[in-house]
């Protein structure tokens, strides 16, 4: 047998062929988007996945004012941070955070579903989301793409 054809390969940050994409985040509920788009920042959904390499794609969600959550989450659910200093505990809800900062809180629901390291914190650079349905990135060529196409 040819043992060659069967080493595995792994990649690493000179093979990684990084590509653009833009999800529109209307009417489309939280957590299944902030899920699909981890998948595509961490590179999962790639046939040459290495765990411990940034090997995913540069995403821009757009719209993110106009997602969803359903049920009672929007005033139900509560956001926890904590100061530093004591009775430093605070609390916001995702409605306070849409009214303040939409991109905010796709932002933080994404960061949450990625690993807790140095790693995940550039795959988070990855992400580029945005209240509106304008985005800077015209000249990085991104292909638009549905949730359920991933």
């Amino acid at each position: 047998m040819d043992t060659l054809s069967y080493k595995t390969v792994s990649l690493n940050a000179a093979t990684v062929k990084k590509e653009w994409f833009v999800i529109d985040a209307t009417d489309l509920a939280l957590g299944r988007l902030a899920s699909r788009v981890a998948l595509v920042l961490r590179g999962k959904n790639k046939p040459g996945y290495t765990p411990h390499v940034d090997c995913g794609d540069n995403v821009i969600v757009i719209n993110a004012e106009k997602v969803m959550l359903k049920g009672d989450k929007m005033d139900n659910r509560v956001y926890v941070r904590y100061t530093g200093y004591p009775g430093g505990q605070r609390f916001t809800t995702p409605k306070e955070i849409l009214a303040k900062r939409p991109a905010e809180l796709v932002r933080r629901s994404v960061k949450g579903m990625l690993p807790k390291t140095r790693l995940g914190d550039k795959i988070l650079g990855n992400l580029h989301v945005y209240a509106g349905p304008e985005h800077p990135h015209q000249a990085q060529n991104p292909r638009e793409i549905k949730l359920n196409e991933i």
